[in-house]
């Protein structure tokens, strides 16, 4: 099987989970890893059905991997959405090592049917972001704070540390 079809055999799982999954109570997205060896991790949307705002497609789909690899890192991995990753899942997808995103839906194709995950990317780019969501740094001015680099401080100290 040519690396085409194999992609477009990925992609086309992702579709049909995500059909799947929406006649068992989740959202209409379906994701698969395949790391470099070919395993493959399916994941769905179960936002709703988990009261969990993380619990996207793709997120349980790194999840799984790395569960199922006992490793954070899935360097050589292609990640298959169904539908556009959003902001989250794109970053989620970045901190797992991921190699390559495919999909088939885009933000706007799910924009028509009320996932407006496009204001998202749009808080990225957008000046005015604070009037979606303020986000700021405060200065902590008690003496009794500790120090706001003590974490980092400590992490950085520790020998038994993974680093990622």
């Amino acid at each position: 099987m040519s690396t085409t079809v194999t992609a477009e055999a990925f992609l086309a799982r992702s579709i049909r989970l995500a059909t799947a999954n929406v006649l068992n109570s989740g959202g209409p997205f379906g994701a698969v890893i395949v790391t470099a060896d070919g395993q493959a991790f399916d994941g769905v949307n179960r936002v709703t059905a988990d009261n969990d705002p993380t619990a996207h497609a793709e997120v349980t789909a790194i999840r799984r991997a790395c569960s199922g690899l006992g490793t954070f890192d899935l360097r050589g991995a292609t990640l298959y959405s169904s539908c556009e990753p959003c902001p989250m899942c794109l970053a989620s997808a970045l901190w797992a090592r991921i190699d390559r995103v495919v999909f088939a839906a885009d933000r706007h194709d799910a924009a028509s049917v009320g996932f407006d995950d496009a204001v998202f990317y749009e808080y990225f780019d957008n000046e005015d972001r604070h009037a979606l969501m303020p986000v700021s740094k405060l200065e902590l001015g008690h003496p009794e704070a500790p120090a706001i680099l003590e974490p980092f401080n400590t992490w950085n100290t520790l020998d038994s540390r993974i680093d990622y």
